[in-house]
């Protein structure tokens, strides 16, 4: 984009994110932080520890706060960018294509957290991965590749695709994943 001088101006926040995620999501919208919907059973979910994460990785709890940190952290910013990855599967039972999806798409993930995550959150689907085991409780190996998931942070991601008028299921033996960048 250019002004009247020539001069490169610089994208907005909307528009940068657009331009990376570009041809590489399924779906995507924008949306109010204000109409984000965060359930306590989610985070209850989580310290029944369904994952066996929590208390054992960084990007989950305990580590990453309470719910009402989280709910702070998020509503501190107007917007998020919602998106959505579609995987196809060998059936519905295909647990290695669902964890090669999931790993696609925090691939994307951490592009974007990479480029934009001091300014612009991102969460990705799931906990952090990037270590073969994670450190907790000692320090962290890799936290400038650390980005939380949006159930941890106590967000219902079914209601967060009725938000965004995304799909959250896209039919029979298909997986897909969400991620969200706040700005």
């Amino acid at each position: 984009m250019f002004n009247q001088q020539g001069a490169e101006e610089p994208l907005s926040a909307i528009q940068a994110l657009s331009k990376a995620i570009e041809g590489r999501v399924y779906e995507c919208a924008v949306i109010s932080t204000a109409d984000i919907v965060f359930l306590p059973e989610l985070r209850k979910a989580c310290e029944a520890n369904i994952c066996g994460n929590y208390g054992r990785n960084w990007a989950c709890p305990p580590a990453i706060g309470t719910l009402e940190e989280l709910m702070a952290k998020i509503l501190a910013y107007k917007n998020a960018l919602v998106f959505t990855t579609k995987h196809d599967l060998e059936d519905s039972f295909d647990f290695e294509g669902m964890q090669r999806g999931r790993e696609i798409h925090n691939e994307l993930s951490m592009y974007l957290h990479e480029r934009f995550g001091k300014i612009n959150p991102i969460y990705g689907a799931g906990g952090c991965s990037n270590c073969e085991k994670c450190a907790y409780p000692d320090p962290c190996r890799a936290p400038e590749k650390l980005f939380s998931s949006i159930e941890a942070s106590g967000i219902n991601v079914t209601e967060l695709s009725r938000i965004a008028r995304i799909r959250y299921n896209n039919g029979p033996n298909t997986v897909t994943y969400f991620s969200m960048a706040l700005f």
